[in-house]
């Protein structure tokens, strides 16, 4: 199991810095603007995604709600199945399970592990922390590549 991510550390450089919202690491995603999600950092292993805070996105309580966290936890942990070359694969969710730990307020931030990728299945688990590094969700969940490359004209 990798060591967490300390959210106090710079993050590492993002070549996909400054990516128009509604893009998640170059796929095209209308409900990333509607979100707020950004991507941080992604590689080959893993993928970090971050939540702006939106009183729209709260319960009853003033708290994100459960269905804000699953929705950024689902596209971390795509991210993450993807990272090995994310502008050739977008993936589709086969099963997401999540684990709710704590109310969360604010910006969130969400990091996923690949921890398995085979030619088309891949699995992988994710956390949720707030800005003060609290444990908010964890989530484990099953994504089939999709290959985005056109097909060669016949």
């Amino acid at each position: 199991m990798p060591a967490m991510t300390d959210l106090s550390l710079p993050a590492p450089v993002n070549e996909f810095a400054g990516e128009a919202p509604g893009l998640l690491f170059a796929l095209p995603m209308p409900m990333a603007r509607v979100f707020g999600l950004t991507g941080v950092h992604i590689n080959a292993k893993e993928a970090r995604v971050s939540m702006a805070y939106h009183p729209d996105h709260t319960n009853s309580r003033g708290d994100v709600h459960g269905g804000a966290l699953a929705t950024l936890l689902d596209c971390a942990l795509s991210c993450a199945a993807r990272g090995h070359d994310p502008r050739r694969f977008g993936v589709a969710t086969i099963d997401l399970s999540v684990h709710f730990t704590a109310p969360g307020r604010g910006e969130l931030t969400a990091n996923a592990w690949c921890e398995r990728r085979g030619r088309s299945l891949c699995f992988a688990r994710g956390e949720i922390r707030d800005a003060q590094g609290e444990l908010l969700a964890l989530a484990t969940g099953t994504f089939k590549l999709l290959d985005r490359t056109p097909a060669p004209a016949a």
